[in-house]
């Protein structure tokens, strides 16, 4: 799984094989595990939500949840590239999501709503902010800067400006 996440997150439209070169192993040993390169795609997709949740959870119970909020923000934005192109792939070989990269998808959305929930309680994220809005925004900001090819500085200055919104009024 550690060879196809590095070589999925670097090409989408990487080979198996390409897969098995680096983990060392025969092509035969992918398939056995993963009958089809869809199946390899769906369970590097799940892996990465399912890392972002754990992440968020970690970060939920963070002495500074302010600080935790959007610095998670920022991981996903900076990390959206990959997964997005990793989605695309998936899209473009006709297969929708299936039940494990759902079941990770909203494990991680629950994640980021208790993350959520953690900033706005200590007062640094403003309290009428939802969580379909504050997701859209993080959703919006991946997608923008991974579509237009935003350099990571005028990410970063994009993300302030995101973030100069969620912050409560003085």
């Amino acid at each position: 799984m550690t060879a196809a996440d590095e070589v999925f997150g670097r090409s989408p439209n990487a080979s198996t094989d390409d897969v098995a070169k680096l983990a060392g192993v025969g092509i035969a040993t992918v398939f056995r595990h993963f009958p089809t390169k869809v199946d390899l795609l769906e369970a590097v997709l799940a892996l990465r939500l399912e890392r972002l949740r754990d992440r968020a959870l970690e970060l939920a119970a963070s002495d500074d949840p302010g600080t935790a909020f959007f610095g998670f923000f920022s991981q996903v934005v900076a990390e959206s590239a990959s997964k997005l192109a990793i989605g695309e792939a998936l899209i473009a070989a006709g297969s929708a999501a299936g039940p494990d990269v759902r079941a990770a998808g909203a494990g991680m959305r629950e994640a980021f709503d208790k993350l959520l929930a953690e900033a706005q309680s200590s007062g640094a994220v403003r309290a009428d902010a939802q969580f379909a809005e504050v997701y859209a925004l993080l959703i919006g900001a991946s997608r923008g800067a991974t579509a237009v090819g935003l350099t990571p500085e005028v990410r970063d200055r994009m993300l302030v400006l995101v973030y100069d919104g969620l912050k409560p009024r003085s």
